[in-house]
């Protein structure tokens, strides 16, 4: 999963997330489709303001490994996902809450969270 720039080609799970103070749009449809083909296609944009993805395991205390894994994740990037967690099952949902709707670093993200090993 790459994004073009030039002739480089540079993975999302490559990039850093950035901070965002605020003060810039949310990413525009055209925008997201582009960029959710650089992610797994199990993560779903919903109303163009968040991604989502269910992840499955076999019991409650794997989901919560993987809850505590992508926390570390988010502290490195410095960007912060919401968890849903239930047997077997956590909902990720990543925007970037200062705009209210979607930055690159909302996908930089969620394709390092697919790294976690499960």
């Amino acid at each position: 999963m790459t994004h073009t720039y030039g002739d480089d080609y540079i993975s999302l799970t490559e990039k850093r997330c950035i901070p965002c103070e605020g003060g810039v749009p949310p990413l525009g449809n055209d925008e997201i489709e582009k960029l959710l083909k650089q992610i797994d296609e199990d993560w779903k944009c919903l109303h163009e303001h968040h991604i989502e993805k269910v992840f499955k395991f076999p019991d409650f205390v794997s989901a919560l490994q993987f809850v505590n894994d992508a926390g570390d994740v988010c502290e490195q990037e410095a960007h912060h996902a919401d968890f849903q967690l239930s047997w077997g099952r956590v909902k990720v949902l990543i925007w970037t809450h200062k705009i209210d709707g979607l930055t690159e670093s909302d996908f930089i993200l969620a394709a390092k969270i697919d790294q976690i090993e499960r």
